[in-house]
């Protein structure tokens, strides 16, 4: 089977249990690809479009309305959606950040967070976590004295991981955000892994901005995303349009500057709207999936050797694991080299997990049933067993 030439049909999903660490949050509902057959077309939303011409005007698709129920959803006062979250960190950017001036982000910051920050001309600076791999409320504190001595004056935005890529741990952003505010310190708080995944109240939290990723975390087409932000700043955030064509005359209504008018113009938009009510009620279910990775992560620490390198017991799915003194081992002595762990679970239905990784490697069982999760635990086990790693039962 194939998509085109040289295209072949992805059955990934099909096919295995995946692991995959980006991918289990944004696994698409069935609803979600009806939506993709029905508005694959580049500007499908875009039949009853009317004045003022803007999608989240758009009331068939019901899409004014999505963009109220996403703040309402994370307790903010308004919503965007947006091209990922990448996209709402720019946006963020755009608007705060002036050129030259020193802005904080975090040792998990993602790359596009500091894009965006070099985007608008500001200079990063970082905060370190402590040994528990921990951005921690008084090492934020720290930073900013620091760099308000240096430079003269404090970061004009912090970003802040509510849970990070690298280990998947859970920050105490709300502490975070309190003490920042206290140098009046606006902040901007990535939810790429929350948002969608467990509950997130964004007012709760004290965020001034909150992304979320649709793609990664929404049961979502990409690139998709929601950017959402205070009554405070979304007059500024959202500012609208002020261009005049000196030839023309031309102006251009109420298009929104940050976001270059539209954002997402059909199928990601729809996809995403058609997951949410799916999305809204999982992110209720969030114990028992935290529960089941907790048993993965048991039956991984079983076998002699492996060590979780995240918070532990976890509480997010993501997860980072160290498996030099068991699966590395074996690696080294095997004909299939660091790719064996790879192949044995593919062997066992089961994938996600970079080829070639023995060492340290990542994984995420976000979405699993019960029995998945037991399978996918003893999978770990008979691999290790079959060869030669002790096992503590």
């Amino acid at each position: 089977m194939n998509c085109g030439d040289g295209i072949d049909t992805r059955l990934i999903e099909e096919l295995y249990i995946n692991l995959d660490p980006i991918q289990a949050g944004g696994r698409l509902t069935v609803d979600a690809m009806k939506a993709v057959l029905a508005y694959g077309d580049g500007y499908s939303v875009c039949d009853n479009c009317e004045k003022p011409f803007r999608l989240d005007c758009i009331k068939k698709p019901p899409l004014a309305k999505f963009h109220d129920d996403l703040a309402t959803f994370v307790n903010m006062d308004v919503a965007r959606l947006v091209p990922g979250a990448r996209r709402g960190f720019q946006a963020v950017a755009g608007t705060v950040v002036n050129k030259g001036d020193p802005v904080l982000l975090t040792a998990f910051s993602h790359y596009t967070e500091f894009l965006s920050v070099e985007q608008a001309g500001g200079i990063p600076h970082e905060v370190p976590p402590d040994d528990s791999q921990i951005i921690t409320a008084d090492t934020v504190a720290v930073r900013i004295e620091e760099i308000t001595r240096s430079t003269g004056r404090p970061p004009s935005l912090l970003y802040v991981e509510e849970v990070d890529y690298q280990f998947g741990n859970l920050h105490p952003v709300q502490e975070i955000v309190k003490v920042a505010h206290q140098y009046d310190v606006p902040v901007l708080c990535n939810g790429a892994y929350t948002v969608g995944i467990m509950p997130v109240d964004g007012k709760k939290i004290g965020a001034d901005f909150l992304v979320g990723s649709g793609h990664k975390s929404m049961a979502a087409p990409a690139p998709s995303g929601m950017l959402a932000t205070t009554s405070e700043w979304a007059d500024k955030l959202f500012r609208t349009t002020q261009a005049k064509g000196d030839i023309t005359g031309r102006t251009f209504g109420v298009k929104e500057v940050e976001m270059m008018g539209c954002t997402l113009m059909g199928v990601t938009s729809v996809g995403m709207m058609a997951s949410f009510p799916h999305v809204r009620e999982r992110v209720n279910q969030f114990d028992q999936h935290l529960k089941r990775c907790n048993q993965i992560v048991d039956a991984l620490c079983s076998i002699d050797g492996t060590k979780v390198m995240s918070e532990y017991p976890r509480k997010h799915p993501l997860t980072r694991m160290n498996t030099t003194e068991s699966f590395d081992k074996i690696a080294k002595t095997h004909k299939k080299k660091g790719f064996f762990l790879l192949s044995a679970l593919r062997e066992r239905g089961i994938t996600g997990i970079i080829a070639g990784s023995t060492k340290v490697w990542k994984f995420n069982p976000y979405g699993l049933t019960e029995e998945q999760a037991q399978y996918v635990g003893d999978m770990f086990v008979e691999i290790a067993k079959e060869d030669g790693l002790s096992v503590q039962t």
